[in-house]
């Protein structure tokens, strides 16, 4: 698809728009200037031939702005719509944008999540008009990014980069894409496919640019929480599969030194990944990988299980059984009711550590404990993003609606977990 042309038109200098009066304060002057030399050269070249501007699109990809958060010169932007279906800006591609005929880059599927994630841990806030590392800073520019592409791309010409797929074939780092082509101001959203969060498929880890929301990693109904039977999936074309035979040494064990404490490699990223694919998603918050963490245990040893398997031989520690499953995708998926094996010490309950810990302002881990089995007991809609170990007002509102259901009142359903509720909660 050929982009728009456009001329800037300059904005009178008592513009009283929150854009202008933020650029003028910001004195970005100089990083506008070069901005607008770069589209006046790209506009023209598109002017001459398609294949003359696609050849500008390829060069500098992602040397596109000058400076991180700067807001580059670009085409006028069509609205998107965020999950509550409201309108949000979505930008149209910026001048530096290549073409389709772009050869994609090359990148694994842990290269695409640890991108987004970058982004995820920074809290990158949503906007049209500001750039980080030389993309917007929308949900297509997000998706841009992680994938590598030659500028920001919009979610009218992102499926050029990708090759349709079903939702049976979606693993980690693939697209979950939506535009409205009778009206791109109304819903149009793109996603990235984070793993199964069940053995059922009916919700997945998503990974995306809202808007209200910023960069976040959350779970949510498949396929969105709106329009959900109009997204669509689709494959990177530049993915580089881990799991499919090439010479062999892809698929080989690489041995059990590789996973448990104090492993930090990239064997503990793929094992992440490949066991969030497998409906593990749950258990990570972050990452996967490359640092060995308590998640890593808890996936391989559901997977483990789900095959049937107990004691030493669901440790969750990968030996080559568990790795050959995973990169040959054979076995079962983890199910909801196989996260350990019924004699781990994870499974008995835990003692109430106190009220004193579930405070405003209180962080540790008995916070982020009551958060998930809050979830695991159906009371996951209080959550817009975590259970973390930070007491939020979502904790307190998910605690309250458990007292309430136990048919308590006043004091005794105020929200803050007592002994009591810590017993039947975990009963």
């Amino acid at each position: 698809m050929s982009l728009p042309e456009f001329s800037e038109i300059p904005a009178p200098a008592d513009c009283p728009c929150p854009g202008c009066a933020e650029a003028a304060a910001q004195d970005r002057a100089a990083v506008a200037r070069s901005t607008r030399v770069r589209a006046t050269r790209l506009v023209a070249a598109g002017a001459m031939t398609a294949a003359a501007f696609a050849g500008a699109g390829t060069a500098g990809t992602t040397e596109a702005v000058a400076a991180e958060g700067a807001t580059p010169s670009s085409p006028v932007g069509t609205p998107m719509g965020d999950d509550d279906g409201s309108p949000s800006p979505q930008g149209m591609p910026s001048p530096s944008t290549g073409s389709a005929a772009t050869a994609a880059p090359r990148l694994t599927r842990a290269q695409i999540l640890a991108r987004a994630q970058g982004w995820i841990d920074a809290k990158v806030p949503y906007s049209m008009n500001r750039y980080r590392q030389g993309y917007r800073t929308d949900c297509s520019g997000f998706v841009s990014m992680a994938w590598s592409l030659p500028g920001s791309h919009w979610t009218g010409d992102l499926h050029q980069y990708a090759t349709r797929i079903t939702k049976t074939e979606l693993r980690p780092g693939d697209m979950l894409l939506f535009h409205n082509t009778a009206n791109p101001q109304r819903g149009s959203h793109v996603v990235l496919f984070g793993g199964w969060a069940d053995s059922e498929h009916t919700r997945y880890v998503v990974l995306e640019q809202a808007g209200g929301r910023g960069a976040v990693k959350r779970t949510i109904p498949y396929a969105y929480t709106s329009h959900g039977s109009s997204y669509i999936p689709y494959r990177y074309n530049g993915v580089q599969e881990e799991d499919i035979p090439g010479d062999g040494s892809d698929r080989a064990f690489p041995g059990a030194a590789r996973f448990g404490p104090g492993a930090d490699n990239a064997d503990v990223t793929r094992l992440g990944t490949m066991l969030i694919g497998r409906g593990a998603g749950r258990f990570y918050q972050h990452g996967p990988g490359p640092r060995w963490g308590r998640p890593d245990s808890d996936a391989t040893r559901a997977f483990q299980q789900a095959q049937g398997w107990s004691g030493a031989n669901a440790d969750g520690i990968p030996g080559a059984q568990t790795w050959r499953l995973l990169v040959e995708g054979r076995g079962k998926d983890i199910g909801p009711g196989a996260d350990r094996p019924a004699d781990h010490p994870a499974n008995r309950p835990p003692a109430f550590p106190g009220a004193g810990h579930f405070r405003p302002g209180q962080r540790n881990d008995h916070v982020a404990l009551l958060g998930r089995q809050l979830v695991a007991k159906g009371y996951g809609r209080y959550y817009r993003q975590g259970p973390g170990p930070a007491w939020s007002e979502s904790d307190r509102r998910a605690v309250q609606a458990f007292q309430a259901d136990q048919g308590w009142h006043g004091a005794d359903a105020d929200g803050y977990p007592g002994e009591h509720t810590w017993r039947l909660l975990f009963r």
